[in-house]
């Protein structure tokens, strides 16, 4: 099992970024795939998950509105669209998939919104 994160980097406050996750070893579309952020000095926090088959989504209070996590199947990829992106959003974001109950983590993409 493997998760790779990609997509990262500098941004305006004000602009966009589409983060992806790209599975190997699995099928994604079988299990829960989240989005977490750390910043500097602060704690892992959830951001958004997209659960099982029907896609469920849900989001964190900070991003509602903002992010929208969605899948591709064929690509067997998650996705995080971030708009309007506010200095605070800056961080390190994770990808993670708990599969069979363990829990897989990508290294992270760096985030950083700056004028």
């Amino acid at each position: 099992v493997q998760l790779v994160e990609s997509g990262g980097g500098l941004v305006q406050p004000g602009g966009s970024l589409r983060l992806s996750c790209a599975a190997s070893g699995f099928t994604f579309s079988r299990y829960a795939a989240t989005w977490y952020r750390q910043a500097p000095g602060q704690e892992r926090d959830f951001v958004a998950t997209i659960i099982g088959g029907l896609s469920i989504t849900h989001y964190a209070d900070s991003v509602k509105g903002r992010f929208t996590i969605s899948r591709d199947n064929e690509k067997n990829t998650v996705y995080l669209q971030m708009n309007s992106l506010k200095p605070e959003d800056t961080a390190v974001y994770y990808c993670n998939a708990r599969v069979s109950l363990v829990d897989y983590w990508g290294k992270g993409t760096l985030v950083t919104v700056s004028s």
